[in-house]
């Protein structure tokens, strides 16, 4: 059965409740007729209105078109500025003559970068100041420089250029309570009157009537700077709508300089990365000359991942390394840090080459599934003339003979670095006296214009066409011959990086070399001394011999201590003497301060004091220890 409501228990009937519902409507129908009845002022005849305020509405439009369009330009043209000087010249540009007659651009000295904390005191620099100038009849510019110079610009606007060079915002001071408010003001104002001579100058006088802005420069942080705009007297005054358009162009100056500062900071530091990842000089090994040359692939991508190395090895041996760690980012420059420095450290441990890429390979897959680079890596020894290559997916290098014929090397392509599971293969090739081996990354042969064989034989042809100039009994000067090849590049060749290193192999004469194997026993310091002794006088050295044959017998002495096969001794003779001591015994010699009752431990104290240089190299058979000394004569 169906409940009907009723008027007990404190309820309204249905009937009263919809009525009540309907009762506003119901007024504000009545209310809306009632107004309906009223006469309008809009419906009484309208006459329209007159030409005069046709006219000046007109005007008042296109007044504010030309503004939309001027600041709408300004800010385009200060936006295309890349570095601060840029930035300011377009705020001067854009706002001289057409905005204002003069302007002064102070920046904060030295200018913060993104959320470092500025330094104190707060001191504002005249960045840039320009104004208007005029031409005389003749047209030539005029200005102050002559006695027929003179400016457009009459007192007191004249006055203000040049202002202050240096201006410190006192702290609760009428500039900073300015600078604080970041929007822009007259310069007659209360806040500017105070706050201009504050930041001119002292003597400087300040613009009467709406003649000049005072504008903060504020970046995405904090104030960097302040502009000032300045009308002389022979045009009109700014006009309140001006402001807007003072705090446009300060706003968009601000947020570029903001993006200059922090350009620059990240050039530098995209610079500094570049130039610690890469050698700082090419060591000059034995046997060989090295040069070398890295190019961005352009200003604004200044990092990337191309290296090359020149690592000095056991027995005057070098290894040179060539590489290309795929992007041009901070990423890819980091990445090749790594693998440049795994790699000094496998060559230390004189691993072979294939040994070498085989760990580089386990490393890069360490630091990411998607960390892929390719490497060359050669060991080159100047006493047997040869030269062992393994390549990981990196073009093949170019070798340059002595008669000028250039041939590009069979040397297996190998996989990319970071594929993983892939075996890796050594060749061995001769290295001739005189030849020239160029190692080189794919930015100098690759481009969208030209695939990497055609870059590769083209790179051939010019080497050969180099080395004719020269004739064939001499080859080109090394850094002449680097230069001449990165002048093959064209317009559209520069599309990745380019490491280049080239290497002129010397060589070392067999005449030159002395080899002998020693037994680990008491009696071989003794024969070493002779052998040496031998040695130097067959070379005309013997005025070397007193102190070749002391150091000789005390690091022979420390290698037989220690070995349980038989010591190695070797001497090099080139523009120094080098002596090589090898064992089987992987624990390196430090020299060490001897006491006064000890009875050894001195041997190295005189290597140290007697030979130009020394060393000791873990290899994987042993050790070898090593000094130089200059030969005299």
């Amino acid at each position: 059965m169906t409940e009907h409501p009723t008027s007990h228990e404190g309820r309204q009937p249905l009937a009263a409740r919809q009525q009540e519902r309907t009762r506003p409507r119901q007024q504000d129908a009545a209310a809306a007729a009632a107004a309906a009845a009223i006469p309008s002022p809009a419906a009484a005849p309208n006459p329209g209105p007159g030409p005069a305020a046709v006219a000046e509405a007109q005007a008042a439009t296109r007044r504010e078109g030309d503004r939309l369009r001027f600041v709408g330009a300004a800010t385009r043209r200060i936006a295309r500025g890349i570095d601060l000087d840029e930035i300011v010249l377009g705020l001067c540009r854009a706002s001289v003559p057409t905005f204002s007659d003069a302007i002064l651009v102070y920046l904060r000295d030295p200018l913060p970068v993104g959320d470092e904390r500025p330094v104190s005191p707060f001191v504002l620099r005249l960045r840039r100041s320009d104004r208007l100038r005029h031409t005389d009849e003749e047209g030539g510019e005029t200005g102050p420089e002559s006695e027929r110079l003179r400016p457009l610009l009459s007192d007191p606007t004249a006055d203000l250029m040049p202002a202050a060079e240096l201006c410190e915002v006192r702290a609760g001071g009428a500039l900073a309570e300015v600078l604080r408010g970041v929007r822009p003001v007259f310069g007659d104002s209360a806040a500017a009157r105070a706050a201009l001579p504050e930041l001119l100058g002292p003597g400087r006088p300040v613009p009467t009537g709406h003649r000049a802005i005072l504008a903060p420069l504020r970046g995405r942080r904090r104030v960097i700077g302040a502009a000032v705009f300045v009308r002389s007297t022979e045009r009109a005054p700014f006009e309140a709508s001006d402001l807007l358009v003072a705090a446009q162009l300060a706003t968009h100056t601000a947020l570029g300089i903001d993006k200059a500062v922090l350009y620059g900071r990240e050039a530098y530091i995209a610079d500094e990365l570049q130039r610690t990842m890469l050698p700082d000089s090419l060591p000059q090994p034995t046997g060989v000359r090295l040069a070398s040359r890295y190019l961005p692939a352009a200003e604004t991508a200044r990092v990337g991942g191309d290296w090359y190395d020149a690592i000095p090895l056991p027995g005057s041996r070098v290894a040179l390394v060539v590489g290309d760690v795929m992007g041009h980012s901070m990423t890819s420059a980091a990445i090749m840090g790594q693998l440049r420095t795994t790699a000094q450290t496998l060559a230390q441990l004189d691993l072979p080459p294939q040994e070498v890429l085989h760990h580089l390979d386990e490393q890069a897959q360490r630091l990411g599934s998607d960390r892929m680079a390719t490497c060359l890596y050669a060991v080159y020894d100047p006493v047997a003339h040869r030269i062992t290559i393994a390549n990981a997916g990196h073009p093949p290098p170019v070798l340059l003979h002595l008669g000028g014929r250039a041939e590009v090397l069979r040397v297996p392509p190998g996989a990319p670095i970071g594929v993983g599971g892939v075996d890796f293969e050594a060749v061995e090739l001769d290295a001739p006296a005189g030849a020239t081996l160029l190692l080189y990354t794919d930015g100098l042969v690759e481009s969208r214009l030209r695939d990497v064989w055609t870059g590769i034989e083209q790179l051939r042809e010019r080497l050969a066409a180099t080395a004719q100039l020269t004739g064939d009994d001499h080859s080109p000067p090394l850094e002449a011959l680097c230069d001449d090849v990165l002048d093959m590049l064209g317009p559209g060749d520069r599309d990745d990086d380019i490491a280049l290193l080239a290497a002129r192999f010397d060589g070392i004469a067999p005449s030159d070399v002395a080899y002998w194997y020693l037994e680990p026993e008491d009696a071989a310091p003794g024969r070493a001394r002779r052998l040496a002794r031998r040695a130097l006088a067959r070379w005309d050295l013997e005025e070397m011999s007193d102190e070749v044959e002391l150091l000789v017998s005390e690091v022979v002495t420390n290698a037989v201590r220690y070995a349980e096969r038989p010591v190695t001794l070797r001497l090099l003779r080139t523009d120094i003497l080098r002596c090589e001591v090898g064992d089987d015994s992987p624990q390196l010699p430090r020299q060490r301060r001897a006491r006064e009752t000890d009875e050894g431990g001195r041997g190295l104290f005189l290597v140290n004091r007697l030979a130009r240089r020394w060393g000791a190299t873990r290899l994987s058979t042993g050790k070898v220890v090593w000094f130089e000394m200059a030969t005299r004569g």
